[in-house]
């Protein structure tokens, strides 16, 4: 069974917050979570037997000031948060993650990932890359990359480790959620285009990040990243408006209870205006979208210790609430 949260109705931000929640043998509903730790189901409340949370931030502008309304209505019909299964909040049609985008953390990587035969001292390797980051940021180069919605799993279901899977590791990451059609958007608008804000954790098998039998072509995300469950998500969907600043929130995650990553959002090279306008100048956007941030310092690499069967992962991010994820190692079929 998968591990139950230390805190289901952990804080988050603001009067309310969007979630996808189950009863026990009963189809998924979208819910509006409040902080007192009771649920009103969205489909039953709008009238609307099909509504998704995608569903509601397609029309997100329109809805926005319903849903505040509702949370507003003590004669609304709610339900205990506790009894409910959580899972992914949204699903999304297209991830976008961003790699090598907090400072410390690819200074960091870069030492871990060094060659026996680096002639450069570990503050020398630091040094030339540090470099490499400030240029990377003047330049307003980002980082981006695919991810597959298939990988994504709720934020306290089990996480199974392939067994081929060498050298799992955690990266807690801040997830921007896309709220409309977005192309070539300046920096200055894009954080219009966020409808709000999630916990991603996207795991990622530091064996298989590279290309061994192909140095030339680089790294393998498509392998490295996107085994199934490899991204939990959640638990809720934080209306931007509730977050005062992305650029300056507590990313930490625990492993067994001792604290592996434990960093501020400021530490990222480009944040989140920057990133959905870079992505927009490419690729169309579209709502209910994940845009990935990066994860900080503090990765299973940098600690010389991997994710195994067992493992406990808790994750949270300032006014977001939290995760929690066990994870299983794969029984060969």
């Amino acid at each position: 069974m998968p591990v139950k949260p230390a805190a289901p109705s952990a804080p988050f931000s603001g009067p309310f917050a969007l979630g996808t929640l189950s009863a026990p043998q009963r189809p998924a509903f979208p819910g509006l979570v409040l902080a007192d730790g009771r649920v009103l189901d969205l489909r039953a409340a709008l009238a609307e037997p099909a509504l998704t949370v995608r569903g509601l931030v397609e029309r997100w502008d329109e809805v926005l000031p319903r849903l505040h309304e509702l949370a507003a209505d003590d004669s609304a019909d709610r339900q205990p948060l506790d009894g409910l299964r959580v899972h992914a909040p949204i699903e999304p049609r297209q991830v976008f993650q961003s790699g090598a985008n907090y400072r410390q953390h690819v200074i960091d990587l870069d030492v871990a990932h060094r060659s026996p035969d680096d002639p450069r001292s570990v503050e020398e390797a630091r040094a030339e890359i540090a470099a490499v980051m400030d240029r990377r940021a003047a330049e307003d180069l980002p980082y981006v990359f695919i991810g597959l919605p298939s990988a994504i799993t709720g934020p306290y279901d089990d996480v199974v480790l392939p067994d081929w899977a060498e050298k799992p590791d955690w990266e807690l990451e801040l997830a921007a959620v896309v709220s409309r059609p977005a192309h070539r958007v300046p920096v200055e608008e894009a954080l219009e285009y966020v409808a709000g804000y999630t916990i991603a954790n996207d795991l990622t098998d530091r064996a298989t990040v590279f290309r061994r039998d192909m140095a030339a072509i680089g790294t393998d995300w498509l392998r490295s990243k996107n085994a199934p469950g490899f991204t939990p998500l959640g638990p809720w969907i934080v209306p931007a408006a509730s977050i005062a600043d992305p650029g300056d929130l507590r990313v930490t995650l625990r492993l067994n209870g001792e604290t592996m990553q434990d960093e501020s959002t400021k530490d990222m090279l480009f944040g989140v205006a920057r990133l959905v306008s870079y992505i927009s100048q490419t690729s169309r956007l579209l709502p209910g979208d994940l845009v990935l941030t990066g994860s900080p310092a503090g990765n299973g690499m940098h600690w010389g210790r991997l994710l195994r069967g067992g493992d406990v992962m808790d994750g949270s991010i300032t006014g977001l609430g939290a995760q929690r994820t066990r994870c299983v190692t794969e029984v060969p079929a």
